[in-house]
């Protein structure tokens, strides 16, 4: 035999000297899962771990999740500071990246951990950063290579005695996959990319100055 309800007196008492009811998770629209504390919306979120997963956010390919971060700028910048994490948004390119801060006064934990390029993946990067500085100093508004050009380029700058041409051309195209993937590059059809302005993000001119330099002494001295 069930008991008969509490007055409603008594759950008055009871509810002041602290038993309140739990709210189920399906009447609690603001947990998103079982325990979650939480204060971000489930879109703010989202961005938030694309940051954290991928290299960039870019506006174009990802035009809604790039409104969401400029409408909730401040407080990812916030969440990212609490991690030692920096946010670059360059609204001019519509690209968003996070950057790792360091300190010589503090002692900081490093969280994001440089994947260096390695060595076709840096010369087809030097190649493309080049094409792209040449054709907007031409006014293009766009810049764009075939996969036969980067290997002509590229294979010039690998050993002469290594005579692998098909070795050397795989490294090619797994460079260029790297950078397809990363957004540095979009493939517009069959072993054809346009270049993305991400390429002045990851290689600044100073820096392809730099590379330039070293490439003509290298080739200088194995002529």
């Amino acid at each position: 035999m069930s008991e008969p309800d509490a007055p409603d007196d008594e759950r008055t008492a009871d509810a002041a000297a602290g038993f309140i009811e739990p709210v189920p998770m399906e009447d609690d629209p603001s947990e998103l899962f079982a325990g979650d504390t939480g204060t971000l919306d489930v879109d703010v979120r989202r961005v938030l771990v694309r940051l954290l997963q991928r290299r960039f956010l870019l506006a174009e390919k990802h035009p809604a999740q790039w409104r969401t971060l400029l409408e909730n700028q401040q407080i990812i910048e916030s969440r990212l500071h609490d991690l030692f994490v920096r946010l670059v948004v360059d609204h001019d390119r519509g690209i968003a990246y996070k950057q790792q801060v360091r300190s010589a006064e503090l002692e900081v934990p490093i969280l994001l951990r440089d994947d260096p390029y390695n060595r076709a993946e840096t010369l087809v990067l030097v190649h493309l950063r080049t094409v792209f500085q040449r054709e907007r100093g031409a006014g293009e508004t766009s810049a764009r290579v075939d996969i036969e050009e980067l290997e002509q380029t590229v294979l010039t700058y690998f050993d002469p005695d290594d005579h692998n041409l098909a070795r050397g051309q795989r490294e090619i195209q797994n460079a260029v996959q790297r950078l397809v993937t990363e957004g540095l590059l979009t493939e517009e059809s069959a072993g054809r990319y346009r270049i993305t302005p991400l390429v002045e993000v990851v290689l600044s001119i100073e820096r392809l100055t730099e590379l330039n330099d070293w490439l003509r002494e290298r080739n200088g001295a194995a002529s």
